[in-house]
């Protein structure tokens, strides 16, 4: 490993501690580097705080001066709620500028190292530029297209089934893997079922970590069959919103937003369009949801291509049965050249079972 990619693999580590804290705002870490000292080091903690190289420069102070600043992200170039971080490491003397990645935002893209090379500053960008990419994904979806990154989750034994045909299905996965999806709550902003996993299942949908943050709670509900004493109504420990079709009960409506609960009308006539869904989730700030649902609503959403990411609990279980379902169900493709690749793929163990990431790829349908 190079001495800059050793710099920046310590300023990736600092900004992926606070994955779930700066939401809408992108993870950020920086490093300061002075005569092969470090002597600053920072990371952006939550939106409207000062970013990654502004803590950093403060713990620097003078010894900034003449250094090698490292950070995973371009430095701002434009006034938000701080300042340009650009031109506050002009200031600070930095004789060199190491980036993982540009800037996305329009507003940036480019701007910020032209602020610092205009100043005769060293600029080198690139340096571990995928696992920059990777860690930021929300956003760099999010802030280009305002609409949230959607993960698809499921847990499933090895042939398939998230339950048996008598829709037992505590527990498919090790506590290891429920721990795991705990924590995957508390980093995205809003998580979705339907209104099946709420009949069956009364779920929280809290994030039971120690300091963890619980998501917005999302149901689709297309004629708000929810009952008025679910947890998600009734227990207080998140906003829950339930986006239904135009089918629905005009009277129930009134009773849950007197609860408090936001109902929202999508264009469908019957049925939850999961397309206004993502798009007024996204007009509300939302940059990340996290689809725990039943196979129906995976598929519509895996339908539409809007699932980004999709990851699969898999535990070593066989379950077998025609009529036990499936986490993904729906209509299904025609012929198998129709089937979604999922690409840019990993494997984890985690307690006895298997964790596994994909990406669905759409280019080619």
């Amino acid at each position: 490993m190079t001495n800059d990619a050793f710099y920046m693999d310590l300023a990736l580590k600092n900004a992926q501690a606070m994955k779930g804290q700066t939401d809408p705002n992108p993870l950020v870490g920086s490093v300061i580097v002075n005569d092969n000292r470090i002597v600053g080091v920072g990371a952006h903690l939550k939106a409207g705080e000062a970013h990654a190289e502004i803590n950093a420069l403060r713990m620097a102070g003078d010894q900034a001066k003449g250094g090698t600043i490292y950070v995973t992200l371009e430095p701002c170039s434009h006034h938000g709620k701080t300042g340009p971080c650009a031109v506050a490491i002009v200031e600070a003397g930095i004789k060199k500028v190491v980036i993982a990645t540009l800037d996305p935002n329009p507003i940036v893209a480019g701007n910020g190292v032209k602020i610092l090379e205009d100043a005769g500053i060293e600029v080198v960008t690139g340096v571990m530029k995928d696992e920059a990419r990777k860690m930021n994904e929300v956003f760099n979806k999010f802030i280009v297209t305002k609409k949230p990154f959607v993960t698809l989750k499921a847990g499933i034994t090895l042939d398939g089934k998230v339950a048996s045909h008598t829709f037992s299905s505590k527990w498919i996965t090790s506590e290891e893997a429920r721990y795991d999806v705990h924590q995957l709550r508390s980093e995205n902003m809003a998580i979705l079922v339907g209104i099946n996993t709420v009949l069956k299942d009364d779920p929280a949908l809290t994030a039971r970590i120690p300091n963890g943050r619980n998501p917005i709670r999302i149901v689709m509900d297309s004629s708000l069959r929810i009952p008025l004493e679910a947890q998600v109504i009734t227990d207080k420990q998140a906003e829950t919103i339930i986006f239904t079709s135009q089918s629905y009960d005009k009277e129930k409506r009134k009773v849950l937003e007197d609860l408090n609960i936001i109902v929202i009308e999508t264009s469908g006539t019957e049925h939850v369009n999961p397309l206004d869904v993502v798009t007024m989730l996204g007009e509300k700030g939302v940059s990340s949801l996290f689809i725990e649902g039943g196979g129906n609503i995976n598929a519509a959403f895996l339908e539409n291509k809007l699932v980004d990411k999709v990851i699969l609990y898999f535990a070593p279980k066989l379950i077998g049965g025609k009529n036990a379902p499936t986490f993904l169900e729906g209509t299904g493709v025609d012929q198998m050249t129709d089937a979604v690749d999922l690409i840019d793929t990993d494997i984890q163990r985690i307690g006895q079972d298997f964790k596994f990431i994909g990406y669905p790829y759409y280019d080619n349908k």
